[in-house]
């Protein structure tokens, strides 16, 4: 076909915005393991998880047999003030690179969030809303999350208490201003404020915090307080259903112009970007309908996929919520202080640790300086300042357009550039002066943390 009539960005109409979250599980013959019960190791029951989480978020956690479930109408609305969301073709990149390969990026930084976490934060608010809540509690990383949820919040009236990883808390205060502009109130993890925030402080005297320690504070709290619910942003299979309608957009632009991708590449921290994107592709994989080279790319720092072991693992560090079977460095692994932006998280969605342990999805781990260097050379040439996690894909996509230009080969690559990066200019200033450096946990670390590992049968 003639690529000059595909323009630099492809918008789907208002009318063409996705009415169906797709579920990823359902054509999946070999399905991902149930959470269980971390004293009783039997899997968890709605009735147990209902005490922490939402109840129709509950329903779509367990079911991994209905393909759609259908948006709200009240949520597609929401969408429309900046979905369906563009994909763009990297005219400018390719010809810098001077490679034969088509360049793709599906871009979700334009909403106030920054970022695609927005997504799957306005259903959760959704839901807990419909069921009558005062509020939900939540953790944050890099600070997506905690933005996009204290906008949904703010949107449907709902109280929103975030606990934010405590480096992240300080190295972008303007990050943590956006959420209590929104109206939440905000508190760096680990904490005074609940028993296990205590616990991690005095066993971690100084320690700079984590997801998992986070997670731990926010179910406490969430446990704790009449009204409220725990929700995440990242990492549960209800979280990767809202953000299929990432891949859906991306699948329903391509196909306009009759364009199948060759290579689909995402960030990996929790799995919600990347199992977004890929869900539909995956899909197409799985019933024997197309096939599809897909790779998850996560930080050398942080590395769940490339280093970790498949197994039963608590979610969070403080050891009260539900066991779950991914790929993890164990759950009281805290990355380095150093580590830039989120995809700080120890473990892998389950769906996604399934799919990578079939050999259905690959992984590859990249060091942060060469990840900043691919985020300047991306910002100079297509105009975009990206998200330290966004730039990891980015980092790959460029490698494997140079593998194109090797080879002569003329693929086609996708990747997920999940948002922007004008809150992280903290880590961008760290990179120019020279003050960045890449820390890589070594063997036997990694070993320590794995020998703290649940004993499931």
């Amino acid at each position: 076909m003639n690529n000059e009539k595909i323009p630099y960005k492809i918008y789907l109409s208002e009318n063409e915005l996705p009415t169906a979250w797709y579920n990823l599980r359902a054509d999946m013959k070999q399905k991902p393991a149930p959470l269980l019960n971390p004293a009783t190791h039997q899997p968890m029951s709605s009735e147990e998880l209902s005490a922490v989480f939402c109840d129709e978020l509950i329903a779509q956690e367990l079911d991994d047999t209905t393909p759609y479930f259908e948006i709200p109408e009240e949520i597609r609305n929401f969408y429309k003030m900046y979905r369906p969301s563009p994909l763009v073709r990297a005219y400018c990149l390719e010809e810098k690179l001077d490679t034969p390969a088509k360049i793709y990026y599906k871009f979700e930084g334009n909403n106030t969030s920054g970022s695609h976490k927005l997504n799957s934060a306005i259903a959760q608010a959704y839901y807990a809303k419909k069921q009558g809540l005062k509020g939900v509690t939540t953790e944050t990383g890099a600070g997506q999350w905690g933005t996009a949820l204290s906008m949904a919040c703010a949107y449907f009236g709902l109280d929103c208490k975030v606990y934010m990883v405590k480096c992240s808390y300080e190295q972008k205060p303007f990050r943590r201003e956006v959420m209590r502009t929104y109206g939440a109130s905000v508190t760096p993890s680990p904490s005074m404020e609940t028993e296990v925030g205590r616990k991690i402080l005095a066993e971690h005297p100084g320690t700079s915090g984590s997801l998992g320690c986070a997670i731990s504070e926010a179910v406490e709290k969430a446990s704790e307080s009449d009204g409220y619910r725990y929700v995440l942003g990242s990492v549960l299979n209800q979280v990767l259903l809202h953000q299929s309608v990432i891949g859906l957009e991306t699948k329903a632009a391509l196909d306009k112009y009759g364009v199948k991708p060759d290579i689909i590449i995402g960030c990996a921290g929790g799995g919600s970007n990347l199992g977004g994107l890929l869900a539909p592709f995956m899909g197409e994989k799985l019933r024997g309908e197309a096939d599809y080279r897909m790779i998850a790319v996560e930080p050398a720092s942080c590395p769940s996929f490339t280093r970790g072991i498949y197994a039963y693992d608590f979610c969070d560090t403080g050891m009260i919520c539900p066991l779950s079977k991914m790929y993890t460095l164990g759950s009281d692994f805290i990355p380095s202080a150093n580590h830039a932006g989120g995809l700080r998280y120890h473990g892998m969605n389950s769906t996604l640790s399934e799919l990578y342990h079939q050999g259905l999805l690959e992984a590859t781990s990249v060091k942060q300086t060469e990840v900043f260097e691919s985020a300047e050379y991306f910002a100079r040439i297509e105009g975009i300042l990206p998200a330290p996690e966004s730039s990891h894909a980015i980092h790959v996509a460029i490698n494997e357009a140079k593998k194109c230009k090797e080879t002569g080969e003329e693929k086609t690559i996708v990747f997920g550039l999940t948002g922007t990066g004008y809150f992280d200019m903290v880590a961008y200033e760290k990179f120019h002066d020279g003050k960045m450096t890449d820390y890589v946990p070594t063997d036997e670390e990694l070993a320590l943390y794995r020998s703290h590992l649940p004993k499931v049968d």
